[in-house]
């Protein structure tokens, strides 16, 4: 680490870490300097550990209710009951581990995925490492929409400005220099460093590391909030609340219960007993922790489909999107740019990739077109990485259309230096270079046709400038390009005998003519978008290009039909109008599907325009340009291959294969992740519900009590615990996607998740009355024996009730839930249990479990199932009286 590394030059820096300007660190010092100045990460809130884990299980309302009955249970000599209740507690807070445990595994397995990485020389290579291997000396490559991963010392750069917004608050880019500065120089003065955080905006530069983690700038200040309050989600949040409801509840009809069977001459000691346990099995204190291992295991699965989830309410989001925003290129289309038409002077040359070189050759005297092959040169920042040309797609492809004519890239470039860049602005649609001649200086200028022709009053013909009047024959020209599905780039260039201002850098220019380029549309993305258009989101397209090519691919990926285009398809300046009240361009606005010439400032109002409408909006971005509309979104989608750092740092999921249908994925699942949570909270619920009915059913009518304390007891972490796991875990319903997406502020539970509660408690709680009745008053059998065969009735019908979760219009035989293979291990291991507790005698006497004969267990199976048919039947009559 450097102190002060702006007020020293970089060779003094460079000496000092033992590092080469020119070539970078040599793999000794690396693995020197790692094992001084350790991974260049700076430290976090550290996952729990799992001592910390442990004590909150025991630091839990549940516990202590646990801990009083049995201390109650040893004050009053009952030492079988109060072993029994240990038992309890010891296997709550067992299965309580294991599954938060488990969540902050998974949740760090995926804090691992989604790491920044970033260019440096090592060597004499150029390599791309994670940030986290950098250490002090490295020589760090850096270009637009880089996010700089470590403070370091400039000592080369072309153009490079940095938004430092990070490190200082200020959203404007920062000129950077080389310069030494003075000692007493603040951070927000020190244009000859990179600090960690900060972002690329413009140019290209190198950089010497000299702090890396906890030593940087932006770390020195992280460390300041170590301690904050971690935030929980808001699913987390609704959760919470929703079981802090129940518990009052709970506990209200717990003691009305105690009162009604003390009223009704039962014992006391053993009314509170039911009464504390059925307030303990009632109230679902797992329900935060379910949810998180479910999110975290959806976002596991994603992972291992190419889609990293940063956050873990990201995935609770996706579930409710109802807009994505998508750009065109790379998302719809292939991103494999390919010069395929050249139009300058009155000639057209179509099929570039299927002409030879004997016919360029017949053009090279011709002035127009070989100043289009020098602009697509020198007006260019792509170059070559291990024999790669790496870069901007449109600018790899005209490097390519230059070999293709034999150019010899280099040469040109090495005998034209460039002197000054005006760099792609997505504002001005315009990029321009100015390179040195042995004579004079010559500007080249790429981009838009509708903004280059405004600065251009004259155009080249037969090697002569001559006054620009044809530009709507030229119009007609690119649009004739662009309704063929064709990105269009125009071209010029001028001659000076000095630099001018930037501002008067594209003025006077001369126009050489334009070239088109093909990118199709990516197979398989049409399917994708009939899925989104089945489950209720719209997909809207907004696009840099031309209104026509925008359409085009529109129309070939069946964004929205050819004969709906001319009212779905609007040009960005419209959004500019959206302040005003005009009720029609509202409504415009609202049904488009394609904006063409969007600027990055028009995307962010797209964004939040819908926002305000209502809607959860994704959207999908890969430039430094889409950094703000990224952050604006509900869901802001990287690209994780030729996604900018800065976009891949900004977003909430990373597509890794760069794929668009890999979002429908991500969508699936947060719909499965929130419908698992939903049925497992229906689920949990209708059986403590039974268990409240038919216990206080029993209490005011004077029968034989269906469930003793501990058997409530049992049964809560029996066949409550696993079956409600594995429904948390299940892979949806096959036409998850055809449903509309849901309101983010519907509650966990809606109304007819409330109906469906009730009748499945009601169901079971029928069965287990039932049996009570049918035996005590038909078979006349004793107390003991009733209360087991209410028990074993209760079991099954409590496992039959997880083949209730699947949606209505499903098969009662096929269905997410029968195929979750989660869930029929569940069932066996709660019957496997119940088995080892009836026929292990310790257990089954803590138990009050009597021997039974194939006649009881007969009926006990008989009326279970009956629970199961009861709701089925309650189900289709429902269905019918809607239908």
């Amino acid at each position: 680490m450097i102190e002060n590394a702006y007020t020293l030059s970089a060779e003094d820096i460079a000496s000092r870490l033992h590092t080469s300007l020119k070539k970078g660190l040599d793999i000794r010092t690396v693995k020197k300097h790692f094992a001084h100045f350790g991974p260049n990460e700076i430290p976090q809130d550290q996952p729990k550990s799992r001592f910390q884990i442990l004590i909150d299980q025991l630091l839990n309302p549940i516990i202590y209710i646990l801990a009083i009955a049995t201390l109650l249970a040893f004050l009053f000599s009952d030492w079988l009951e109060g072993a029994a209740i240990l038992t309890v507690i010891f296997i709550s807070v067992a299965i309580g581990f294991f599954m938060e445990y488990q969540a902050v595994r998974s949740l760090e397995a995926l804090r691992k995925l989604g790491q920044s990485m970033t260019y440096v020389l090592r060597f004499g290579k150029i390599q791309k490492i994670m940030a986290s291997e950098l250490v002090p000396g490295d020589i760090m490559i850096l270009q637009a929409g880089d996010v700089v991963t470590a403070d370091a010392r400039i000592f080369s750069q072309e153009n490079l400005t940095l938004k430092e917004s990070a490190l200082t608050g200020e959203s404007a880019p920062i000129s950077k220099n080389t310069e030494i500065l003075s000692p007493d120089t603040p951070v927000t003065n020190q244009f000859n460093m990179l600090f960690k955080g900060t972002i690329v905006t413009t140019g290209s530069g190198k950089a010497i590391v000299t702090s890396t983690g906890a030593n940087t700038e932006l770390g020195k200040i992280q460390q300041m909030g170590i301690e904050a309050q971690k935030e929980i989600t808001p699913l987390e949040k609704k959760l919470n609340q929703f079981s802090k409801w129940l518990i009052w509840l709970t506990l209200f009809f717990a003691l009305l219960i105690i009162i009604a069977g003390y009223l009704r001459g039962r014992d006391l000691i053993l009314m509170i007993e039911t009464g504390v346990a059925l307030a303990v099995a009632a109230i679902p204190e797992g329900l935060p922790i379910v949810a998180t291992i479910a999110l975290a295991q959806g976002m596991l699965r994603l992972s291992k489909r190419q889609v990293i989830i940063k956050k873990l309410e990201a995935i609770e989001t996706l579930g409710a999107t109802n807009i994505i925003c998508t750009d065109k290129t790379g998302t719809l289309t292939e991103d494999k740019m390919k010069v395929h038409s050249v139009y300058f002077e009155d000639k057209e040359l179509h099929d570039i990739r299927n002409r030879n070189k004997l016919e360029f050759n017949s053009l090279r005297g011709n002035k127009a077109f070989l100043e289009i092959l020098n602009t697509s040169i020198l007006c260019n920042n792509a170059g070559s990485l291990d024999d790669n040309i790496i870069g901007d797609s449109i600018e790899v492809a005209l490097l390519d259309f230059a070999k293709k004519a034999a150019c010899e890239i280099h040469l040109i470039r090495k005998n034209n230096p460039k002197e000054l860049e005006v760099p792609f602005d997505a504002e001005r649609k315009l990029m321009a270079t100015v390179h040195r001649t042995e004579q004079h200086f010559t500007i080249y200028v790429k981009g838009a046709f509708e903004e280059l022709t405004k600065a251009c009053n004259t155009i080249l013909i037969n090697g002569k400038k001559v006054n620009f009047t044809n530009k709507v024959d030229w119009s007609k020209k690119v649009d004739g390009l662009a309704s063929r599905g064709l990105r269009t780039l125009a071209f010029a260039f001028k001659k000076v005998e000095k630099i001018p201002e930037k501002e008067n850098l594209t003025k006077d220019l001369v126009f050489l003519g334009i070239i088109g380029f093909l990118d199709p549309a990516r197979e398989d993305v049409k399917a994708t978008i009939d899925i989104y258009k089945k489950a209720g989101i719209k997909v809207i397209m907004a696009t840099g290009d031309h209104l026509k090519t925008a359409k085009k691919i529109a129309s070939d990926v069946g964004l929205t039909g050819q004969h709906k285009l001319s009212r779905t398809a609007l040009q960005g300046k419209e959004l500019l109008k959206m302040n005003k009240e005009d009720e029609e361009l509202s409504s415009n606005l609202l049904h488009a599907s394609v904006f063409a010439r969007v600027t990055p400032k028009q995307k962010l109002d797209l964004i939040t325009f819908h926002q305000r409408k209502g809607n959860i909006v994704g959207m999908i971005g890969d430039g430094i340009n889409d950094v703000p509309a990224l952050k604006k979104a509900d869901i802001g989608i990287a690209m994780g291959i030729r996604g900018a750092e800065a976009a891949r740092e900004v977003a909430d999921v990373i597509l890794k294969n760069d794929k668009f249908t890999a979002i429908e994925l991500a969508i699936r699942q947060g719909r499965i992740v929130f419908q698992n949570i939903r049925q497992f909270v229906v689920y949990l619920l209708s059986c403590n519900l039974a268990e409240i009915i038919s216990v206080g059913t029993a209490a005011l009518l004077n029968l034989p009590s269906p469930l003793l304390p501990l058997q409530i007891l049992f049964l809560n972490l029996v066949t409550d615990v696993f079956p409600a796991l594995a429904l948390g875990l299940g892979k949806g319903h096959g036409d998850i996607m055809t449903q509309r997406p849901r309101n983010p502020k519907e509650p966990i539970m809606t109304k007819r998740d409330w109906y469906d509660t009730m009748f499945y408690g009601f169901s079971i709680s029928a069965s287990v009355l039932g049996i009570v009745v049918y035996a005590y008053f038909v078979m006349n059998l004793s107390w003991n024996i009733i209360n087991n065969m209410a028990f074993y009735t209760l079991v099954l019908a409590q496992l039959f009730n997880v083949f209730n979760m699947p949606h209505h219009r499903q098969s009662i035989f096929v269905n997410e839930v029968t195929k979750n293979i989660y869930v029929w291990v569940a069932i066996f291991l709660s019957l496997f249990i119940t088995w080892g507790a009836y026929m292990t005698p310790p257990i089954a006497e803590a138990l009050s479990l009597l021997e039974l004969n194939k006649e009881q267990f007969f009926l006990t199976f008989l009326f279970s199932i009956g629970s199961f048919v009861l709701a089925q039947l309650i189900k289709k009559v429902r269905r019918i009286s809607k239908s």
